[in-house]
């Protein structure tokens, strides 16, 4: 069965038929269609007319974005552990450099999705690499195609490794979450579940970005509440060069405060 890709955000469905399909993704509040309409791509075309970039930010941190952009253009995560190797977040495209420089790694134990943005081409890798994929249960309403690679969890919290935990925080989305690695005085992998401003010193916190909704004063202040417990020194969010490599929990901590000022 042939697999398309939404051109807004990279969302893959399987093509059952014929007929005009809008992606359940882009019609939400939290996405958009764009003015041009809905438009789709082939995995096939893809990988034709893109390829994937890596950049390596410490010994055991990979990032891999796909040029030229493509859909939200995020960029994914490889964290390389003795336990294993960890990919957080998802981009649709997976071309065979990609596989072959995975495989080189270690290939994958687990993959790891902070919210249904980023779901994108999850069956490919994960059938690819033979891993499973953890996916929060308050999110599984927006999983577009099934795979029996999928693992729901439920909660606040769940060890994917001895040193790396997925956190629920909510927000953007029910189930949105944040991988904690405890290493290098703890790093922080956000996804836009916490967005990076440009500057690099500082965060925000919205229910949709392409729209500018914001989150209740609530919600931000539970967010940081959860995430004063963590130790964690750096941050690195969805997309390149968002990275806060000092300080970051401070930071996260100070824009809480500044969000929830200008609400009030």
């Amino acid at each position: 069965m042939m697999i398309k890709l939404c051109t807004a955000c990279g969302t893959s469905y399987e093509e059952r038929d014929s007929e005009t399909r809008y992606c359940t993704i882009c019609n939400d509040e939290r996405q958009y269609v764009p003015v041009s309409g809905q438009k789709w791509i082939t995995l096939s075309e893809l990988r034709e007319s893109h390829t994937n970039k890596w950049k390596q930010h410490a010994e055991n941190l990979f990032s891999i974005q796909t040029v030229p952009a493509f859909a939200i253009n995020q960029r994914a995560f490889l964290i390389t552990t003795p336990q294993g190797n960890i990919l957080w977040d998802c981009i649709a495209n997976l071309d065979d450099a990609t596989k072959t420089l995975v495989t080189s790694l270690g290939g994958l134990s687990a993959i790891a999705i902070s919210h249904p943005h980023y779901y994108t081409t999850l069956q490919e890798w994960a059938k690819a690499f033979d891993a499973p994929v953890y996916l929060h249960a308050d999110d599984s309403e927006w999983i577009m195609r099934d795979s029996p690679t999928i693992r729901l969890w439920e909660g606040d919290e769940l060890e994917l490794m001895p040193s790396v935990k997925l956190l629920r925080l909510g927000g953007h989305f029910a189930g949105g979450a944040v991988l904690h690695w405890n290493h290098d005085e703890g790093i922080l992998l956000a996804g836009d579940i916490l967005q990076v401003t440009p500057g690099c010193d500082a965060v925000s916190f919205m229910w949709s970005y392409p729209n500018m909704l914001p989150l209740p004063a609530s919600t931000v202040s539970d967010i940081t509440h959860r995430l004063a417990a963590v130790s964690f020194n750096q941050l690195y969010g969805a997309f390149a060069g968002q990275n806060i490599t000092s300080k970051a929990k401070d930071i996260v901590m100070r824009s809480g405060k500044k969000y929830i000022s200008c609400l009030q």
